[in-house]
């Protein structure tokens, strides 16, 4: 389409004759070509069969859909055809060696958000490009990062990507599959009146965060000074595609619930490519306390607490883990209906 530059012109001309910037440049343009594909047969919804229905179970008690399989198929397929050595992915419990000898290592959710296959709900692919000459080539932190991005599938399709130079947005042109960039070195806004969370889980997160969360629902008569509205998706690519858009706090807390203590998102393929985006984009990513980017990695599917967002909000979060309430603060007197609030 006249006016917007390829997603290949643009790599293209990242790269230049730079050999490893040309094996990013492969692989995203592998894992682009695969994206088209999901995309579909997303869009065919139950016409390409039961896409939501459970046909597994992870190790650690997640479920997996048929469409987790497919896209899995998909991305395992495309990335066999670029120079990538290794793949990580989440719906396969250990490392899944490709092509020996090549430079790159690719972390990747094939399908993420997949409970919300049958609900008509954005729904995407999340990937992390590393380089592979090191001895645990999928197990490195997120500074280690040559390239990461997502796609979502939604009423369009969209691919936000950053190799180290800013955040970028291309949009799958659906005549010609070709994909376009429109918005250039994206930026989200420092300061937010959205935040997105699943509220539902309150009473299981620690003192920090129900405290934070307490604060923004007080509003205008609250120590913020201000109404927040909150928007929760369910679909990590679609809050992040959001945040990305128009700025926002994103939080999935640890919380107290049996093996929900380092949350539920996962460092290599969700956490730390999200980090890298947002950073590129001027927003923040922490772990409530500490910037995710930095996080050591051990274990391909470690999970991970993930704040991200606008900079001035994910500060606001790390400050109160930084400045708990007090015992009496959390005492049922001192709750807005308490006897010693107002």
């Amino acid at each position: 389409m006249a006016g917007f530059p390829t997603l290949e012109e643009h790599l293209r001309a990242w790269a230049q004759t730079d050999a490893r910037n040309q094996a990013v440049t492969e692989t995203i343009l592998s894992l682009a070509a695969a994206g088209n594909k999901i995309a579909a047969v997303v869009a065919q919804g139950p016409l390409a069969g039961r896409m939501g229905e459970t046909v597994g179970v992870h190790a650690d008690g997640d479920t997996q859909k048929h469409l987790d399989m497919v896209t899995n198929r998909i991305v395992t397929d495309a990335l066999l055809a670029a120079p990538v050595a290794w793949m990580g992915s989440e719906e396969v419990e250990t490392a899944v060696a490709l092509n020996a000898g090549a430079p790159l290592a690719v972390n990747v959710d094939p399908l993420d958000g997949s409970s919300n296959i049958e609900t008509n709900v954005s729904i995407g692919t999340i990937f992390s490009i590393l380089p592979a000459d090191r001895p645990e080539p999928l197990l490195q932190p997120g500074s280690a990062q040559l390239a990461a991005g997502f796609i979502v599938y939604g009423p369009q399709t969209t691919l936000a990507l950053t190799v180290g130079q800013g955040c970028q947005i291309f949009w799958a042109d659906p005549a010609s599959g070709e994909w376009l960039l429109v918005k250039r070195d994206v930026q989200i806004p420092p300061n937010t009146r959205e935040y997105a969370v699943n509220g539902s889980n309150f009473r299981h997160w620690d003192a920090p965060i129900q405290s934070y969360i307490a604060d923004i629902e007080r509003g205008a008569d609250g120590p913020r000074g201000g109404d927040y509205n909150m928007r929760w998706v369910g679909s990590l690519v679609a809050d992040a595609f959001r945040i990305l858009t128009r700025g926002g706090v994103y939080l999935y807390p640890g919380d107290a619930r049996k093996g929900y203590a380092q949350g539920r998102l996962r460092l290599l393929y969700e956490g730390a490519p999200l980090a890298f985006l947002v950073e590129q984009a001027g927003g923040v990513c922490t772990d409530g306390e500490r910037r995710l980017m930095d996080a050591p990695a051990t274990s391909l599917h470690q999970r991970t607490p993930l704040v991200f967002g606008s900079k001035n909000e994910v500060a606001e979060v790390a400050h109160h883990y930084k400045n708990p309430p007090s015992i009496g603060e959390k005492s049922p007197l001192f709750t807005p209906r308490g006897l010693f609030r107002s």
